[in-house]
């Protein structure tokens, strides 16, 4: 017999019915990608990967009452424009999944030619055990990644952000290329023992000039200040790296600087002026100038 008394039971909530509506939330938000963005803090919250959640989508799944309530709240928090990978604490670069919050740089698709650039340099150096150094490694997105894709390598990274480098050691410790070293240390001192030895220098160096507010919250609210402007022209870190780099690397080395779209050119007239061989500047996937490199005398 049934107890009237009984407080009934809420059916679970479909899950494509929650998505729904949490990509509404988000698109009202002016979110870029709400759709996505949904499908990944749900299977952020239900611990799994984007792919399985797409086949319990096309299989009726549904939420608990506990899971629904987690995916609201983080919604609720993309939704104020918190970056996702905040939210989730994650952040995918290349074949990599970085750990990433508060402090540091979150990195972007943009900086995966940058690092590819870099990693073909690397393979192309004309020694069995080629250095590459990654200045203000952030995160240690490219450093990794070099370290990863280039074992026979070695890559060496600098930081000089306290609440950044917590992030970064988190990131060496957990993907433990052997052939990767960190180092707290300033860019522009980083790093005397090695000066005449390296064949690639890498960075993605604060760019932004001190006016030019980032139009998107996720960036101008949450990306660390110091990871993002760099002077009235955006330059001021530049040109640190062209006086580092010519330390650092030997004749013929390549040096790869990440940038705005519209600093291809000053940033080539820069390096020529300092004595870089070859300045060229090199595009995006989505055709944006997005990094220059030149070749040490």
């Amino acid at each position: 017999m049934t107890d009237p008394a009984a407080t009934p039971v809420p059916p679970p909530a479909p899950l494509t019915t929650e998505l729904d509506a949490a990509a509404a939330v988000l698109s009202r938000s002016g979110v870029e990608d709400p759709r996505v963005d949904a499908e990944l803090l749900a299977a952020h919250v239900l611990g799994i990967g984007r792919g399985e959640l797409q086949a319990r989508l096309v299989t009726g799944g549904t939420l608990g009452d506990d899971e629904r309530d987690a995916l609201r709240r983080a919604i609720e928090r993309r939704a104020s424009r918190e970056p996702l990978q905040h939210i989730t604490g994650v952040a995918a670069f290349r074949h990599l999944e970085l750990r990433v919050g508060p402090g540091v740089f979150v990195p972007r698709p943009e900086t995966e030619i940058v690092a590819q650039l870099a990693i073909d340099a690397l393979v192309a150096a004309a020694t069995p055990e080629p250095i590459a150094v990654d200045l203000g490694t952030g995160s240690g997105a490219i450093a990794l990644a070099l370290a990863t894709e280039v074992p026979h390598a070695r890559v060496h990274a600098a930081e000089n952000s306290v609440d950044a480098f917590l992030w970064t050691r988190e990131n060496f410790d957990r993907v433990g290329a052997p052939n990767a070293r960190l180092a707290f240390i300033d860019l522009a001192e980083a790093f005397p023992e090695l000066d005449g030895a390296v064949s690639v220098v890498v960075s993605n160096p604060p760019y932004v000039p001190d006016g030019a507010v980032p139009r998107d919250p996720e960036v101008r609210l949450y990306d660390p200040p110091a990871a993002l402007y760099g002077g009235a022209d955006g330059l001021d870190v530049v040109r640190v790296l062209s006086d580092t780099a010519l330390r650092l690397l030997h004749p013929g080395g390549t040096l790869v600087i990440e940038h705005g779209e519209w600093q291809g050119a000053p940033i080539r007239d820069l390096l020529t002026a300092a004595g870089w061989r070859s300045a060229a500047t090199h595009p995006d996937l989505t055709l944006r100038d997005r990094a220059t490199t030149a070749v040490r005398p």
